[in-house]
């Protein structure tokens, strides 16, 4: 088992407060976005074992030795490497509108553009990798976001309720067309607009709902944080979501999402692929975009913990990637023994658990090499993320 030295990514939309106050310690005043907790190239948690150097990359070591560090049911499934990323999110500001694509969509669209010979680092190139990116985010705090369209016609009312005469349109579309058709076109229709048209739609809308406030409040901030964007209206075509501590959702592919504003723990497969609808400076790709998004509406599945008699707490996805649980410890309780044949990430985000001989407070994590022992004891909450192999 070894413990992690993370790195916090500076996103400008990051909060300035949420992880310093998780860990503990002096904000300083610049954006504090997410902690990265993995084997990710980018910024892969570092150890120190006596056999490594100091500050060893954990992307090294398990390429080293994928099936010592993995397990050989994890290597045979996933390959040589970590399939998850474990992040702690803190957002200050709202994030980009953003879509990923299906395992198919990913592998079909990553050999295209090798194909084109898109450089990997291009400003316009939309897939870094061959892999999916489901997600799932649990809340510390309460947590707002943004998840899934709403149902057409409760989109016409909150829009038609603004009383802006260049959203009438999109109105009558989202009254009048099956639902499918209706969420699409809207979609194509916001996207492709004038910019200049567009900004002063977003302008008016946002004015208006700044009069009426209330279920308007989200899409006032979004707008102060990104005028003219043509991702303020898309964000109103999608379900607007509040959890509560504990709470968490699943984000497969093809869903539309945002998050807004909170603080939790996100796990997602280990890729890049981003398709954007908005809210963000970066390239959006419209057609491919258009391509991946599923025009569905439905009701977001806010999920809460299943507990099990162990003292796991288990949030439950259909995705093998990644499997995230959470277990609380209590003084006096019984130690909880973790031992399994798979790799594992132990996240400390409440009170002063110790993971074998490892004290914890929040924010501390460890990596567990797949088949070593492992107990926790102690008092307080820590997330466990592993792999389905």
């Amino acid at each position: 088992m070894d413990r992690l030295s993370n790195t916090v990514r500076p996103y400008a939309w990051g909060s300035t407060t949420a992880i310093p106050e998780l860990l503990g310690t002096a904000p300083t005043g610049e954006p504090q976005a997410e902690m990265w907790m993995g084997a990710h190239p980018g910024a892969p948690s570092r150890i120190n074992r006596p056999t490594t150097p100091v500050d060893h990359p954990l992307s090294d070591l398990i390429a080293a030795a994928p099936e010592a560090e993995l397990g050989a049911p994890t290597v045979k499934k996933f390959g040589p490497r970590l399939p998850f990323l474990l992040k702690i999110l803190a957002a200050g500001a709202p994030l980009s509108l953003q879509v990923h694509p299906n395992l198919a969509q990913a592998k079909e669209g990553y050999a295209a553009e090798e194909r084109q010979g898109v450089p990997i680092d291009a400003p316009h190139r939309n897939y870094k990798d061959s892999n999916h990116k489901p997600e799932l985010i649990c809340a510390l705090t309460p947590f707002d976001g943004l998840c899934g369209f709403r149902a057409p016609a409760e989109t016409a009312d909150l829009l038609a309720r603004l009383d802006v005469d260049s959203l009438k349109p999109y109105v009558d579309l989202l009254r009048a067309h099956p639902e499918e058709a209706a969420l699409r076109e809207v979609l194509t229709a916001v996207l492709t607009a004038d910019p200049d048209e567009m900004s002063h739609t977003v302008h008016s809308s946002a004015e208006a709902a700044a009069r009426l406030g209330g279920e308007y409040s989200p899409y006032v901030s979004i707008a102060h944080h990104y005028p003219g964007d043509p991702g303020v209206i898309a964000a109103m075509l999608l379900n607007h979501v509040q959890l509560q501590p504990g709470e968490a959702l699943f984000l497969g592919a093809g869903v539309p999402h945002a998050y807004l504003n909170g603080l939790g723990v996100e796990i997602m497969a280990n890729s890049d692929n981003v398709l954007r609808c908005g809210l963000t400076p970066k390239h959006v790709d419209v057609p491919e975009l258009l391509r991946i998004v599923r025009f569905e509406s439905a009701d977001p599945a806010v999920l809460r913990p299943e507990a099990s008699a162990s003292g796991e707490e288990l949030y439950e996805t259909p995705i093998d990637e990644f499997r995230l649980s959470t277990y609380g410890l209590a003084p006096g309780a019984e130690p909880r023994d973790l031992t399994a044949g798979t790799p594992q990430i132990l996240l400390c985000t409440a009170g002063t658990p110790r993971a074998n001989e490892i004290d914890l407070t929040p924010g501390d994590s460890v990596f567990v090499p797949a088949g070593e022992r492992t107990e926790l004891t102690g008092t307080g909450r820590v997330f466990r993320a592993t792999v389905i192999a």
